[in-house]
């Protein structure tokens, strides 16, 4: 006889509770990581511009948002705003949500549809730091906002992946 082969030994039940609890802490630890990581991420520079070795730029994702609301750029203001601060913040509130009321259906169904874009913003930096720097304009530096930014996006897509885990057992 097999030890653990049936679900009413004491070691099955002992090996899955096991792996119940430390799924919790996995989903607790990502989620809470997520949101101190965002919150670096939205306050702290995203990149470090440098224009002719004396003028230097290192704006945060909320000074970029205030700087563009300030020059008249209204509209591209609200849509980063929009996709870069309030639906990763959403995202992450039904993620915690459905990590503490597990009787609710974890996720809404278009949820999973917009969580391809997760990345998009740390893409579209990359993207900027890489033009800056083949363009010669000017010199840019990866700086801790956008590595913190990134982060949050990993951790929020682990925890709900870690849910999906949880809740289809």
């Amino acid at each position: 006889m097999e030890p653990c082969a049936s679900p009413q030994s004491g070691r099955y039940h002992l090996f899955w509770r096991t792996n119940i609890i430390m799924l919790g802490i996995l989903i607790s630890l990502s989620l809470v990581f997520s949101a101190i990581s965002f919150s670096l991420g939205i306050t702290l520079p995203l990149v470090q511009f440098e224009k002719f070795y004396f003028f230097s730029e290192t704006p945060s994702l909320i000074e970029l948002v205030l700087g563009l609301w300030n020059e008249g750029r209204q509209v591209i203001a609200i849509l980063v705003v929009l996709f870069s601060i309030i639906f990763p913040l959403l995202k992450m509130l039904i993620v915690f949500n459905a990590a503490i009321d597990q009787d609710s259906r974890p996720f809404p169904r278009w949820l999973s549809y917009l969580a391809k874009w997760s990345m998009m913003d740390v893409l579209l930096v990359a993207l900027v730091i890489f033009g800056a720097k083949t363009s010669g304009i000017a010199t840019a530096i990866a700086q801790p906002g956008i590595w913190f930014y990134a982060a949050a996006a990993i951790l929020s897509v682990v925890g709900a992946e870690l849910l999906r885990m949880r809740s289809s057992r």
